[in-house]
């Protein structure tokens, strides 16, 4: 699959998504960003154990102010918010790279990690702004 397939599939695809990576590369969903003009942001989170290591690990990876690793609503803060301020976006691509499934980090703290991301994609898409999430489990 070359780069042309994967942008017209960001053209194509819902603008406003929260789903796994599936068969989709990180390295094609950043070229297609890039193509598109969307900022792409990614998280490699397959160090993470805990509900605290993931929250650190995404606020440093995607440049954001130290309290948005606080908790989880300081992180949709972050995620809206802070890239607002950032200026206007033609879009954002998103990857969030093994995200832990063990006892501490469970599969309630993945749904609300996720429903973060799902809160931040409906705030961009009142404004009309394309924002996909793409994640995988570890």
């Amino acid at each position: 699959m070359d780069i042309s397939e994967i942008t017209l599939s960001l053209r194509t695809m819902r603008a406003n998504i929260v789903q796994s990576i599936r068969a989709l590369r990180v390295d094609e969903l950043q070229g297609a960003a890039q193509e598109e003009d969307q900022l792409f942001l990614r998280a490699a989170l397959g160090e993470s154990q805990s509900k605290q290591d993931v929250l650190d690990r995404i606020a440093q990876q995607f440049d954001l102010p130290a309290e948005s690793a606080k908790n989880l609503p300081a992180l949709l803060a972050g995620i809206t918010t802070v890239f607002y301020k950032a200026g206007k976006r033609k879009g954002f691509v998103i990857v969030l790279e093994q995200v832990p499934a063990n006892q501490k980090f469970d599969k309630e703290d993945r749904e609300q990690l996720l429903d973060v991301f799902r809160d931040a994609s409906d705030y961009w898409a009142e404004r009309k702004v394309p924002f996909r999430c793409f994640y995988s489990f570890s």
